[in-house]
């Protein structure tokens, strides 16, 4: 146990990342059983496949949030997955929503999680291009 405050200690896992991999990681399971189950034949052929845009990019995603939730304490690493999260959960998200025909003006929303998504993984890049973070 760390007596941190619940903050991370130096060189320890990042437990909001972690946390938010299992809780993405259980949703996006959870949302791509309910897409190919309870909603084949409620949706329009358009909406669902929406959903499962949805679905996907939250899954393709939670490894990667795993991955840098156990990296340690580098920043670079622990930025790049708060913008994955973001990311995700603007994209996925409003996607879900649009999907259920939420109003047009969602919309927008959709890229600016994906700018959120490209700038986790340039930030990725970022932190192995230039080598360990120095404390």
């Amino acid at each position: 146990m760390s007596d941190s405050g619940g903050r991370d200690a130096p060189g320890l896992r990042n437990a909001f990342l972690l946390g938010a991999a299992g809780l993405l990681g259980l949703t996006g399971v959870a949302c791509g059983a309910f897409g190919a189950h309870a909603l084949q034949g409620v949706l329009s052929p358009e909406r669902l496949g929406t959903w499962e845009t949805a679905v996907l990019y939250q899954l393709v995603h939670v490894p990667a949030v795993l991955a840098l939730g156990l990296a340690g304490a580098d920043p670079r690493l622990k930025r790049a997955g708060h913008c994955l999260v973001l990311g995700v959960l603007l994209f996925s998200g409003s996607l879900y929503l649009l999907a259920f025909g939420a109003p047009g003006w969602l919309g927008p929303i959709t890229p600016l999680g994906g700018l959120f998504l490209m700038v986790g993984w340039a930030l990725v890049l970022y932190a192995v291009v230039r080598g360990p973070a120095i404390s």
